[in-house]
């Protein structure tokens, strides 16, 4: 693989030049953040006052952020299902103006496998694409000897299929629509081919991405972590090279975003060795996108501004909501959302504490529920409780306590959700009790079951039965046995299980 030299016309510092005009505004940031969501707010209001929603919800009259608090319900999924469910058998001027054919498939909540999300042409163009636009603007900033254009991007995608049949329209992974309708620029400076990004089996498809992208010019990743490292891993078994950078020796940058890069970035650092390696990560969901890390010294994300998404903030405990200006360095918060795709005071079901408000900086701390997503699989606390009776009522076993987090990946890429189950009645095989309960998570939740598939990124789920009184034990011990306390179900780090693990041998 040929490295860049000095001499080389470079295509990247000609492309520096577009991204000027976005650095400027991104500059506003730092003291316009306020007026730039009030802008967001009427722009989005005034777009939809003739919707069915818009209509109902009196968007036509609203001058200001009291007005559209007033009249407009907070709502989750549920709330804005039917609508969602209407907008998919192809009705018009729902939920935003027009008809939308995009919908992104998302994990499921308390009463659905899975979640459709609209994406309508203003939320992927405005939203989507001007996020990852600005991931790329925010790093060639920080690194104006980037020659990330000089070679090839790694875009890893997943896969779409008919919505309903109706014609056009698609639902599926946001990544796979985002593929279908990018730019045919930039498919140029892109690999694996289209066809082969939106293959639906990921065992066929991260074999022939890395065949692919082996003998390419690759010198930037974009994927979620735990994905991108199987391909990876793929691409050093084919090449028997040590190193990433002897693959790729002009690789600079990975794009990454989906799920904490914590657990995977020892590993990452393993495999890429070179000191010229970056990473940025970014808060993009199928909801929106949201943050950009803009200072690789900061793990705190910008939130971004004007890319037709309104924010509001519910203060943890409290029925307190509060638009931007009204957030407080250090608190936590829920984050919900308004957006042209049409999702109105949305509870996105992330939780965000402010680092900074000038500019607006934040870390996700945590989702609103208990939860495991360490590898994209979004396992809820509704789908344990479910998967574990449905084992129970297969098994004849009775499960006291039980609690449950993920084992990160080893050198083969290999991960499972370990879980400590304390029974008041132990089933005659503990491992086929496991193997129930981890179909039946495949059934209950869309993400988890695409991760598990194959056992190609996620392996089947592992118990360990805990003595009787395991549990109590360790609340007592922190002074919080009875009342109220109770052993987290879901954690998305294993320190708790650790502890419980280790009291477990005793």
């Amino acid at each position: 693989m040929q490295q860049f030299n000095d001499r080389t016309m470079s295509l990247t510092r000609i492309l520096r030049n577009a991204f000027a005009s976005r650095w400027r505004e991104l500059e506003r940031y730092q003291t316009g953040g306020e007026q730039m969501q009030r802008e967001v707010l009427m722009h989005l209001v005034q777009r939809a006052k003739d919707t069915e929603y818009g209509r109902n919800h009196l968007f036509g009259a609203v001058k200001g952020y009291e007005d559209f608090a007033r009249n407009t319900p907070v709502n989750t999924y549920e709330e804005l299902k039917g609508d969602i469910d209407r907008m998919r058998q192809g009705e018009h001027d729902v939920l935003w103006p027009g008809r939308v054919k995009w919908f992104a498939k998302s994990s499921g909540t308390t009463n659905d496998k899975s979640k459709f999300i609209p994406v309508s042409p203003d939320g992927l163009k405005h939203t989507h694409y001007k996020g990852a636009t600005d991931s790329v603007a925010i790093y060639l900033r920080n690194n104006p000897q980037s020659r990330m254009f000089d070679g090839r991007g790694l875009i890893l995608g997943g896969s779409h299929a008919p919505n309903y049949n109706l014609p056009g329209s698609l639902v599926g992974d946001l990544s796979a629509i985002l593929i279908e309708n990018i730019n045919p620029v930039v498919n140029l400076v892109r690999v694996p081919k289209k066809q082969t990004a939106l293959l639906a089996d990921f065992e066929v498809k991260r074999d022939r991405i890395a065949r692919e992208a082996m003998t390419k010019n690759v010198t930037n990743l974009s994927g979620v972590p735990s994905w991108m490292l199987s391909v990876l891993n793929r691409v050093m078994e084919l090449s028997g090279k040590e190193h990433l950078e002897e693959v790729w020796p002009n690789l600079e940058v990975f794009f990454h975003g989906g799920v904490a890069f914590t657990p995977y970035r020892e590993q990452y650092q393993k495999l890429i060795t070179s000191p010229l390696m970056h990473y940025e990560e970014t808060y993009n969901a199928s909801e929106g996108f949201f943050g950009v890390q803009d200072d690789p010294q900061d793990k705190s994300l910008l939130l971004m501004l004007d890319h037709d998404v309104f924010y509001e903030f519910q203060e943890m405990g409290s029925d307190r909501i509060v638009p931007l200006e009204g957030v407080q360095v250090g608190k936590n918060y829920a984050m919900l959302i308004s957006t042209s795709c049409g999702l109105w005071r949305y509870m996105i079901g992330d939780t965000v504490q402010f680092t900074s408000t000038n500019p607006y900086k934040f870390i996700i701390s945590g989702r609103t529920k208990s939860f495991i997503n360490a590898f994209g699989e979004e396992l809820i606390v509704d789908n344990a409780e479910q998967g574990l009776a449905y084992a129970c009522q297969k098994t004849g076993a009775v499960v006291s306590e039980y609690t449950a987090a993920p084992v990160f990946m080893d050198q083969n890429a290999k991960c499972r959700h370990q879980w400590l189950i304390e029974f008041a009645k132990t089933p005659a095989s503990v491992s086929e009790f496991a193997a129930i309960l981890d179909r039946k998570l495949q059934e209950l939740n869309s993400d988890y079951e695409a991760k598990r598939y194959k056992d190609i990124t996620l392996q089947p789920l592992q118990i360990v039965v805990a003595r009787p009184g395991l549990f109590n034990d360790w609340l007592k011990l922190r002074g919080k046995l009875g009342g109220q306390h109770k052993v987290p179900r879901l954690s998305n780090e294993r320190k708790m299980l650790e502890e419980l693990l280790g009291l477990n041998e005793k």
